[in-house]
């Protein structure tokens, strides 16, 4: 195993990145949250890069890249491709630095995201179905032009900045024990996992730090299993900004060395966890920045003990959490759509109306039509879209309608 000294990333260079933002960067607030905490018997930490300028911790690395560039590469403007965070950190560094900005976003990309990248006076060109494909484009601009391109991940000075979270992390929370975030192409989880171990070692402790993907998109672990980077041939998740095929080499090398772990979550995992924080910690968070929460609530982690959760970003399509918020409700029971096969005779609909009322559940919409090529003549289909107190009362009222002899079908 190499030596802390000997990764291409070293404490020192995290420390003077840490220097140089100064004055740049929020120094994000810890938040604690008890809920979480007597859920998986143990303290818990919120680490609110949701709000850091820009709305997530992106701006970290991509400044202490650009700070360090040479004033004829600054002369010849960067470019750069994301879906959303590392875009709105480069073009915020970019003016604070006076560099010009050329940044590739993939077709499809949140509005919010597009118009917060346009409004700090970058360049915006939509490019490609995926950040892959951004990031190839932009990188063949930069090979073209001249300009400078400024990796979302594989680079040093990238990982550095986003190194200074563990510093941070460390000094508002010394006991910690577990650290968790998530992890796309792996700048953040590489960075911190520099700063904790190394200030680890000096303590002459152990702090664990742990990595967390969608399911289903999820490179690191088997890359880390066969030790070479291992590209997934599709990603779908709703967590675009850590939706990344292939990790990061940079990143990677020092990852496979010092994290303890990378686990993964399903997506209506992150779609409990983001309720979870909206309703229990009042936080608005994108899915990327919800992983974390979405593995300790699922039982992924073991003994966590004082736990800090980086809330990496905030940066949300309200279309998005509207989605969002349907699918962590069903998730958790607490809203159901109920589909059945009713004879058209008058009385049915007050019938199934009576029930649900008495079983105390609320309904929120409901579809009533009598064509179709599987409704036979004399029938009429109902899509019932209920509200419910969770999975044991969503029984409750599919019980109650079966003995009145109906036949629900769950739907959603």
């Amino acid at each position: 195993m190499n030596t802390l000294e000997t990764l291409p990333v070293t404490l020192d260079d995290v420390l003077k990145a840490q220097e140089l933002l100064e004055g740049i960067i929020t120094k994000t607030p810890v938040e604690s949250s008890r809920a979480l905490g007597s859920l998986v018997g143990g303290n818990v930490f919120f680490k609110c890069e949701n709000l850091q300028r820009a709305g997530s911790f992106k701006v970290r690395g991509a400044y202490v890249r650009m700070a360090r560039l040479t004033d004829e590469e600054k002369k010849r403007g960067v470019v750069a491709a994301s879906a959303g965070n590392h875009a709105q950190g480069v073009a915020v560094a970019a003016k604070s630095l006076g560099i010009n900005a050329r940044i590739y976003m993939p077709l499809g990309v949140a509005l919010p995201k597009l118009a917060a990248t346009r409004s700090h006076g970058a360049e915006v060109i939509l490019h490609g179905h995926n950040v892959d494909e951004a990031l190839a484009e932009a990188q063949r601009y930069a090979n073209e032009t001249g300009a400078v391109f400024v990796h979302p991940f594989d680079n040093v000075d990238v990982v550095a900045g986003q190194g200074t979270i563990g510093l941070e992390i460390l000094d508002q929370i010394p006991n910690v024990d577990t650290i968790l975030m998530g992890v796309g192409g792996g700048g953040l989880l590489a960075g911190v996992a520099v700063a904790i171990k190394a200030r680890a070692k000096e303590l002459g402790r152990e702090i664990r730090v742990i990595g967390v993907q969608a399911e289903n998109a999820a490179a690191y672990p088997p890359s880390l299993a066969a030790d070479a980077l291992v590209p997934l041939k599709k990603v779908t998740t709703m967590a675009d900004g850590i939706a990344v095929g292939r990790p990061g080499q940079l990143p990677f090398s020092i990852i496979r060395e010092l994290v303890d772990d990378v686990v993964t979550v399903s997506e209506d995992s992150l779609a409990r966890a983001l309720i979870f924080l909206l309703e229990r910690a009042k936080m608005v968070v994108e899915p990327a920045g919800a992983v974390g929460v979405a593995a300790l609530m699922d039982g992924k982690i073991e003994n966590p003990g004082n736990t800090a959760v980086v809330l990496s970003g905030g940066n949300i399509d309200p279309m998005l959490m509207l989605k969002v918020i349907q699918r962590g409700l069903s998730a958790a029971g607490r809203f159901m759509t109920v589909r059945m096969m009713l004879d058209d005779r008058p009385g049915s609909l007050a019938t199934i109306a009576r029930i649900i009322a008495e079983n105390d559940a609320n309904v929120t919409g409901l579809d009533h039509t009598r064509l179709g090529g599987s409704i036979s003549m004399g029938d009429v289909s109902i899509t019932i879209n209920l509200e419910t107190k969770g999975h044991e009362h969503g029984e409750q009222v599919l019980g109650a309608l079966r003995a009145e002899g109906f036949q629900p079908i769950v739907v959603h």
